[in-house]
């Protein structure tokens, strides 16, 4: 019924910029996967490594490092972009991402986990983690988080 909209649903227009950049990007990313084999597939761990170069800021230090303790405590998890971000996936299925702060104007960053990650923990377990900054105690917590997930 025309009106009983409030002013905010009023104004909502489907999804953000950012959102829909985000979707751009996973369809380039789906494109690129599904070339014939005439077209030479980019290396995705180049692909990754490049993302995060052109994180800035905080970002970009957390994802570094996430990156470096993603692939030391998880070799077998392998590096991908998912919707422009760097993630990382066990038998193609993401397992764990990161999601800069910048990304969708967000006040911090994410690490967030899937269903494929092997955390579950009675009926209730945290998917999804806020990061600011990284102390060596969160360091040693993702390092654990991060090999559960793996396992």
């Amino acid at each position: 019924m025309k009106g009983t909209q409030s002013s905010a649903e009023e104004k909502y227009d489907g999804f953000t910029a950012e959102e829909r950049d985000a979707m751009k990007e996973r369809a380039k990313e789906l494109k690129s996967s599904k070339r014939g084999s005439r077209t030479p597939k980019a290396d995705p761990e180049v692909e990754v490594l490049a993302k995060i170069a052109e994180m800035e800021g905080t970002d970009r230090v957390i994802a570094e490092r996430l990156h470096d303790i993603i692939k030391t405590n998880a070799p077998a998890l392998s590096s991908k972009l998912w919707y422009g971000m760097p993630a990382y996936a066990r038998d193609g299925k993401i397992v764990c991402f990161f999601q800069p702060a910048l990304k969708f104007k967000a006040r911090y960053a994410t690490l967030g986990f899937n269903d494929p990650a092997n955390l579950d923990e009675g009926t209730m377990w945290p998917t999804a983690f806020a990061l600011t900054e990284l102390t060596p105690e969160d360091e040693t917590r993702i390092a654990d988080l991060i090999r559960k997930a793996a396992g």
